[in-house]
């Protein structure tokens, strides 16, 4: 019996393959091209370009990093709409922290009623 782990079969997908480039104004965040190529690293025109954003807030909490999808048809296009993404990609994590807020307030444990002083086993604790 072999004690060395088994580790996954990681292969690139030469079907799936993006050239990454990071666009900055060193303020508001950054914009990510995510141009389409092929094995060969010319320009894979069948696919569409991707852009992606992040940027990072500061809370009372401490620093919050958001990152999102831009649907853009260009970098000036998805510079345009920087703000509002960030701005839905804000309340996307707000919600999902109230929705973790509210599952972890339903999991309060309680005595089992009747369990209390001189009650028959009392102790048990249910969820």
């Amino acid at each position: 019996m072999s004690t060395e782990p088994q580790l996954p079969d990681i292969r690139f997908d030469l079907a799936n393959l993006y050239q990454e480039e990071v666009f900055t104004d060193r303020a508001a965040g950054t914009i990510r091209r995510l141009q389409p190529v092929l094995a060969n690293g010319q320009p894979d025109p069948s696919r569409p370009v991707l852009y992606s954003g992040q940027t990072q807030l500061l809370t009372p909490g401490g620093v919050l990093p958001l990152g999102f999808e831009i649907e853009a048809a260009s970098l000036e296009d998805a510079i345009a709409q920087f703000p509002a993404a960030v701005h839905d990609a804000l309340n996307q994590a707000i919600e999902e922290a109230q929705q973790m807020r509210r599952e972890a307030s339903s999991r309060i444990v309680v005595p089992e009623v009747g369990g209390g002083m001189g009650g028959g086993g009392g102790g048990r604790i249910k969820l």
